[in-house]
């Protein structure tokens, strides 16, 4: 943005970021402002592919200590298993989940306590960036047998397709991408066991070092609704099994935390009704499947109880 000559002030601060926190790689910068300056730098660069963009083209080195540790491990499977652990140490709003079996190899982000329907930039950045980290330490061209992002796009694009050698599901149930299961017996090219014994050291004392925060049930529900809704599934026995605790816990705690489950449920669409009514691209229709309801006019009679307008005037 600034070799392009944009006021990057202007659109840090409309997220209430300050330029210290951009030009400091040891300032901390809180997950929602990255998602939200990418969508406003993708506007301002006219890029629609800017995660993809950026993940291409940086210096994987710049990924710091888990790059390393990765790099000095001894074959993929191992790499993938210390990414996963020492993921949060580079981003604590994504954790991921990585199955080793004999069908196959698959790498599944998950997001914590952040609503994935306002991210495409940042988990594009992610999967890009995953896929190169593969192919430069096993000095393979790995090609996915498939890939897959919650979020929609009306098609592939083609420089997309062309990078990572397959079709990319859009709309999907996961973000995720899917390798042959013989992949994850490939060695890492630069593999050093005292290296990454030393690397794996400093990984734990940084891991320690990261703020354990515990999270609310509230928040747990509130992270899970935007997946369960587009599938009208919203009761609480619903978001319970998928939290893997009872009903009868669910509530308890819910009670111990002072709010209902209806409460949340009702806060969490009216806050994703007016995220997704930001979107330009996404019609009515769709954002009232996204928030669970089978006809537009309730999806419009309950955002007017919410605000006073209809969706169509509040955009």
């Amino acid at each position: 943005m600034r070799e392009l000559g944009t006021d990057v002030a202007s659109v840090l601060a409309e997220v209430g970021a300050r330029p210290e926190q951009v030009n400091d790689d040891a300032v901390r910068l809180e997950v929602p402002k990255q998602i939200r300056i990418l969508k406003l730098a993708s506007v301002e660069l006219q890029d629609e592919l800017l995660g993809f963009h950026l993940a291409r083209n940086f210096d994987l080195r710049e990924i710091g200590l888990v790059y390393y540790v990765i790099a000095s491990s001894d074959r993929l499977a191992d790499a993938l298993l210390n990414v996963k652990r020492y993921s949060t140490i580079m981003n604590e709003g994504i954790r991921l989940n990585v199955r080793l079996d004999e069908r196959a190899v698959a790498i599944a982000f998950d997001y914590v306590d952040i609503d994935r329907q306002s991210d495409r930039h940042q988990i594009e950045f992610w999967l890009v960036t995953l896929v190169r980290i593969c192919r430069q330490v096993t000095d393979t061209r790995l090609a996915p047998r498939s890939l897959k992002f919650r979020h929609r796009r009306d098609e592939t694009p083609a420089e997309m397709r062309s990078f990572f050698g397959c079709d990319v599901e859009f709309g999907a149930d996961s973000d995720e991408v899917i390798f042959p299961a013989p992949v994850a017996s490939l060695p890492i090219v630069g593999s050093d066991n005292y290296l990454n014994d030393l690397l794996l050291r400093y990984a734990e004392e940084a891991l320690a070092d990261r703020p354990q925060v515990r999270a609310s049930l509230q928040s747990a529900i509130e992270s899970v609704l935007p997946q369960l809704l587009p599938h009208a599934k919203v009761s609480a026995s619903d978001v319970a099994q998928r939290l893997a605790i009872s009903t009868r816990t669910l509530s308890r705690k819910l009670r111990d935390e002072n709010v209902t489950f209806s409460e949340i449920l009702e806060e969490t669409r009216a806050a994703l009704a007016k995220r997704y009514l930001a979107e330009r691209d996404l019609p009515v229709t769709q954002i009232a499947w996204l928030l669970g309801y089978s006809e537009v006019s309730s999806f419009t009679h309950a955002f007017k109880r919410w605000t006073g307008m209809t969706p169509r005037q509040f955009r």
